[in-house]
């Protein structure tokens, strides 16, 4: 028996309401997919959030305790120079409850009003537990440091009046392991103020004249 024109019609009709529905459901599926993608992005930023704000590692803290004097010269003749050692003891504290640090390719050396008179020296590496202090006492010296008139000067004037001010100069990298993770390697540079009574011809242990912390980038 032939088709009605109004079967043919109710034919088409359910098949467009099919395709609906498959439309439908694939959009809704869709919706659910990014939803859940949306939903483990944010927890797993929530997550990050948190580890860093455990885990986030402090600038570890410097400061003199006590200087030495080994030896300090200047020459005023054709070529200024400055021959000096100079032993500070160094107090470095990690104040981290949940991050070790190592220190690699140290290089320490003094300086007086910005110019250097001792040599870089390179230390060997450091690694600090978490929440420790260690003390080190390098003796920072050398050959004669080339330096200009005023500063051969300056040095003279003030050892006549026994204060010279000094800054131990630190450069290197440093690394922080927080818990489970292994930090990117840093840099580190490290600047202490040491205003010392140290007269001329005078060696040995010089009083500190001021509070000696540092200042850490």
């Amino acid at each position: 028996m032939a088709d009605t024109p109004e079967s043919s019609h109710k034919v088409h009709d359910d098949e467009d309401s099919d395709g609906d529905l498959k439309a439908g459901g694939r959009e809704g599926n869709g919706r659910i997919i990014v939803f859940a993608i949306l939903s483990l992005l944010l927890l797993a930023g929530i997550i990050t959030l948190v580890l860093y704000l455990v885990y986030r590692p402090s600038h570890p803290h410097f400061t003199v305790v006590s200087v030495a004097i080994v030896s300090l010269s200047n020459s005023s003749s054709l070529f200024n120079t400055i021959t000096a050692a100079v032993q500070p003891t160094l107090v470095i504290r990690n104040p981290n409850s949940r991050a070790s640090i190592r220190y690699d390719r140290i290089e320490m050396y003094v300086t007086y009003h910005n110019a250097p008179i001792t040599a870089p020296m390179l230390l060997p590496p450091l690694i600090q537990d978490k929440d420790t202090s260690v003390a080190i006492s390098p003796v920072l010296g050398g050959p004669a440091v080339p330096v200009s008139p005023d500063v051969v000067e300056g040095l003279a004037v003030d050892r006549s009046f026994g204060v010279v001010p000094l800054r131990l100069i630190a450069v290197g990298r440093i690394r922080y392991n927080p818990g489970p993770f292994r930090g990117r390697w840093s840099s580190l540079y490290v600047r202490c103020n040491m205003l010392v009574a140290a007269r001329t011809g005078v060696a040995g242990p010089v009083p500190l004249l001021a509070n000696s912390d540092c200042s850490v980038d």
